[in-house]
């Protein structure tokens, strides 16, 4: 059961960051096309500048949300946990989420802030789901001789300890 979870869990993720860049994309060259319509500037700004800047933060976000989706599709298909820098990707994913969650609470309405903190839960479950899959798989490869150390136990050795607490059983 937990094999399924963890990949339609980071499988759903995906799906649903691959929906997020394409609507975030979508609504940056909307807001492009309407700044260069436009022929006033903003504070002495070039119109055209405008535009193009934000035509690039669209494509930018889409961008690192697509990645964001590649790395959970990656570990949804091979059932692994993400590695350092897929990791370090989806935790700043995690926190723009909950940054922009609460942005959108004030500037765009409660909707924004339940999709934004769907998404949140859909990248953390994920980066839980496989951590413990990884503690699940240090605690079997204890169980089979090796202490946390790494030095294989003798067929006399007592366990290993956890922290400050010795085993009082041998």
């Amino acid at each position: 059961m937990g094999v399924v979870l963890r990949r339609l869990v980071a499988g759903l993720a995906a799906v649903v960051l691959v929906a997020e860049a394409a609507v975030l994309v979508l609504v940056h060259v909307v807001l492009g096309k309407t700044t260069s319509n436009q022929s006033m500037s903003i504070a002495g700004m070039d119109p055209n500048v405008m535009s193009m800047a934000t035509y690039a933060m669209g494509a930018g976000i889409g961008a690192f949300l697509l990645l964001c989706a590649v790395l959970l599709a990656v570990a949804a298909v091979r059932d692994r946990a993400p590695g350092t820098f897929a990791r370090v990707v989806l935790v700043t994913a995690a926190v723009t989420h909950g940054v922009l969650g609460a942005l959108a609470v004030g500037l765009v309405g409660w909707g924004a802030f339940a999709v934004t903190m769907v998404i949140l839960c859909l990248l953390v479950l994920t980066l839980m789901l496989y951590a413990a899959q990884g503690a699940a798989g240090d605690a079997a490869q204890g169980a089979a001789g090796e202490p946390a150390g790494g030095a294989p136990a003798g067929p006399g050795a007592p366990p290993a300890g956890f922290g400050e607490l010795k085993p009082t059983n041998p």
